[in-house]
C-alpha cells in the first residue's frame, strides 16, 4: 500500500465557509468539489534533560538517594493522535443543476467542498482536542529558593566535600523547621494560616533545591508536529513521521529520526444503494453528488509498540452517488442536507 504525503505538516482543510446561491446569474447551477479524506498523524514528542548535581558523589552518603551521574538530553515519543480531515479532490468536481426560478443555496468550505445545502444554521463540529507544545521550565536550581537555601559557609568553602556536608545539614535543619511549624513548636510561629502556608512552601522549595544539588535535576518539554497523509484503498504499512533522539520531530525524509509507522486496513468499501429488487440505483440526472465512504482502521506504532488507533470513514474507500436536486426546490417543504466535511458523505438530510 502507498500513502500520498500531502504535506509535512497539517494543512488547513476548511478555510472560511461561503454561501453560494443558485440563481439566474449562474443559470441555477453550482460547482463544487468533493473531498478526499486525509489522516492527520499528530506526534507529541517529549524532551527530557537530565543534569547531575554538584554533590552527586555524596548523595548516597548523606541522603541515601541514587543520583543522576551523567548528563543527557533525549527526545522520545510521548503520544500520537490520529484524526481525519477533508482536503479537496481535484478529480471529483461536479455541477449540480437546480430548477429555474428557485433559489437553493450551498455552503462550501475554503476548498470548495460542500458543507450544507439549504441549511443557514450550519455550525461546524468542534475541532478534535490535540496536545499542545509545552516549553521547558527553569529547574529548581534556577529559582530564587535555591539562592536563598545556599548559606554563606557553603559559598565560602573551597571543598566540595565540605559544601556537601553543609548542604546536607541545611536540609535536615529545614525539615526540623517545617516540623516545628506544623506542630506549633516554632520560636516564631506564622501570624495566620496564609502566612503558615507561605512559610511551609518556602521551606519545601529550599529543601528541594538543596536536594537537587545531590540528586540532579530533570527538566522536560514537549513539541507537537502533525503529518498529513492521504491513504489509498489498499492494506499496508508505511512510515508517516519521524522523531530524532536529539532533535525531536523531523521531516519524514530525515533518516536521523526513528520512524512512526501507520498501518492501514480496509474494513469495508462503499457500495451503491439498491432498490427494492436489489438492483443498483442509477445516478439521478443532474444530481447532487455525494460520497458513500468506505471504512478503514489505522494503527500507529513506534519502536515496535502500538501507540494509537483510529476507525474512520474514508472517501477514497467509497463511491460517488447523487441526490435528486428537485427535493431542494420543493415550494412547500424544500429539503436540506448536511455533509461530513472529511468524506463528503451525507450526515443528515431532511426538510424544514
Amino acid at each position: 500500500m502507498a500513502l500520498l504525503f500531502s504535506a509535512a505538516t497539517m494543512g488547513v482543510c476548511a478555510q472560511s465557509a461561503q454561501k453560494f446561491t443558485a440563481n439566474k446569474m449562474n443559470e441555477y447551477g453550482l460547482v463544487y468539489t468533493l473531498p478526499k479524506t486525509a489522516v492527520n498523524v499528530t506526534v507529541e514528542a517529549l524532551r527530557t534533560v537530565k543534569t547531575p548535581g554538584e554533590f552527586r558523589l555524596y548523595s548516597k552518603k548523606y541522603l541515601n538517594i541514587d543520583p543522576i551521574l551523567e548528563p543527557s538530553d533525549v527526545w522520545s515519543v510521548k503520544s500520537v493522535t490520529l484524526t481525519t480531515a477533508g482536503i479537496s479532490d481535484g478529480d471529483e468536481s461536479y455541477l449540480v443543476q437546480f430548477k429555474s426560478g428557485s433559489s437553493p443555496f450551498m455552503i462550501l468550505d475554503g476548498n470548495n467542498c460542500p458543507l450544507t445545502v439549504n441549511d443557514e444554521d450550519y455550525t461546524p463540529a468542534p475541532a478534535p482536542a490535540l496536545p499542545q507544545a509545552v516549553a521547558m521550565k527553569p529547574s529548581i536550581l534556577q529559582t530564587a529558593a535555591a539562592a536563598q537555601a545556599v548559606t554563606s559557609e557553603m559559598l565560602q568553602s573551597q571543598s566540595t566535600a565540605k559544601r556537601a556536608q553543609l548542604a546536607a545539614a541545611k536540609i535536615y535543619e529545614l525539615r526540623q523547621s517545617r516540623n516545628d511549624i506544623i506542630s506549633g513548636n516554632a520560636d516564631q510561629m506564622p501570624a495566620d494560616g496564609e502566612a503558615m502556608k507561605l512559610a511551609l512552601d518556602n521551606l519545601e522549595k529550599q529543601e528541594a533545591a538543596l536536594t537537587a544539588m545531590f540528586t540532579g535535576t530533570v527538566q522536560t518539554a514537549t513539541a507537537v508536529r502533525t503529518y498529513q497523509v492521504v491513504p489509498q484503498a489498499a492494506d499496508g504499512k508505511t512510515i508517516v513521521a519521524r522523531v530524532s533522539a536529539t532533535e525531536g520531530p523531523v521531516d519524514v525524509t530525515d533518516l536521523s529520526g526513528m520512524p512512526v509507522y501507520l498501518e492501514t486496513r480496509v474494513v469495508a468499501k462503499g457500495s451503491l444503494p439498491v432498490n427494492d429488487k436489489g438492483e443498483e440505483k442509477k445516478f439521478p440526472k443532474g444530481g447532487l453528488a455525494y460520497c458513500i465512504p468506505g471504512e478503514g482502521v489505522f494503527t500507529a506504532s513506534f519502536n515496535g509498540r502500538e501507540i494509537a488507533s483510529l476507525d474512520a470513514d474514508i472517501a477514497q474507500f467509497g463511491i460517488v452517488f447523487g441526490i435528486d436536486p428537485a427535493i431542494f426546490t420543493d415550494k412547500k417543504t424544500p429539503a436540506y442536507v448536511i455533509f461530513d466535511p472529511a468524506t463528503g458523505a451525507v450526515r443528515e438530510i431532511g426538510s424544514k
